[in-house]
């Protein structure tokens, strides 16, 4: 029993963020931006070097004439950090040595470690990294209300901010700090403050993001995975489309056929 009443008062110390927690952003759900207060894309404003800032454009412009562009996902790629963090429902769960962020579809979970961990020697590059972080009770009131965390790679890619293929560096070496915790003036809604850095950006660049907490306390959990509605093929460095034949058809004008030195025509 002292056991028992040792831990439900440890427990007592974190604060509870239960509920569904939708993302606020300018965008729609699949559009949603890394900056939720500015559409995607060269709206965003990233201060980009100037070769991702090419990359940036050269995506705008691929998309326009039909194509997928630098944006990963259209192939049916995890979104990873920081996307995950723009378009899913999420979920907090809390204990004293971690706190799970669930999400769905392909990025299904985070694990942010408060255990006082050191970071590993070698950590396994995933899509969404590895975090460690502490809680914080700020004013003294005897109950955690920040959580913050970093989150280091190496990572899984490619990846891109958002669906305009906004780019994140190729060599996968980003890192991200955040503090979370709920707005003082509304208790349903939760900031993300999040600063990035990353090769392909000329500076630290910081957003809050938010999210709005579901009034139904029995929401939905709906399911989605990509290769369940997706038609991208990906054929070399090409992108093609299946129609509702299932015939494999171009994404663009003047697009070039596949390679099909491997295969015999049929017999007449």
């Amino acid at each position: 029993m002292a056991a028992f009443g040792a831990a439900a008062a440890a427990d007592a110390k974190y604060p509870s963020w239960k509920g569904q927690w939708i993302p606020v952003s300018a965008g729609s759900a699949h559009n949603a931006a890394f900056d939720p207060s500015k559409p995607p894309g060269a709206a965003q404003q990233a201060p980009l070097t100037p070769e991702y800032q090419k990359t940036l454009n050269d995506s705008l412009a691929d998309q326009a004439n039909g194509g997928a562009g630098n944006d990963p996902t259209e192939m049916c790629y995890a979104g990873g950090m920081p996307r995950m963090m723009a378009y899913e429902a999420q979920e907090y769960v809390i204990v004293p040595e971690v706190t799970y962020i669930l999400l769905g579809g392909d990025d299904n979970l985070r694990r942010v470690f408060t255990d006082g961990r050191s970071w590993p020697k070698d950590i396994q590059p995933t899509y969404q990294g590895y975090s460690i972080g502490h809680w914080v009770d700020e004013g003294g009131t005897g109950t955690y209300n920040v959580l913050e965390a970093e989150t280091r790679g190496p990572f899984k890619g490619p990846r891109a901010f958002d669906s305009s293929g906004l780019p994140l560096a190729y060599d996968n070496e980003s890192s991200f700090m955040e503090r979370f915790f709920i707005d003082k003036a509304d208790a349903n809604l939760l900031h993300d403050v999040m600063t990035v850095v990353d090769h392909a950006l000329t500076k630290p660049w910081t957003v809050d993001k938010t999210f709005r907490r579901n009034a139904d306390p029995q929401p939905e959990w709906p399911e989605s995975y990509c290769h369940v509605t997706n038609r991208r093929v990906v054929l070399g460095k090409e992108v093609y489309v299946l129609n509702d034949d299932g015939f494999l058809t171009p994404t663009r004008k003047g697009q070039p056929a596949p390679d099909l030195r491997y295969f015999k025509p049929a017999a007449k």
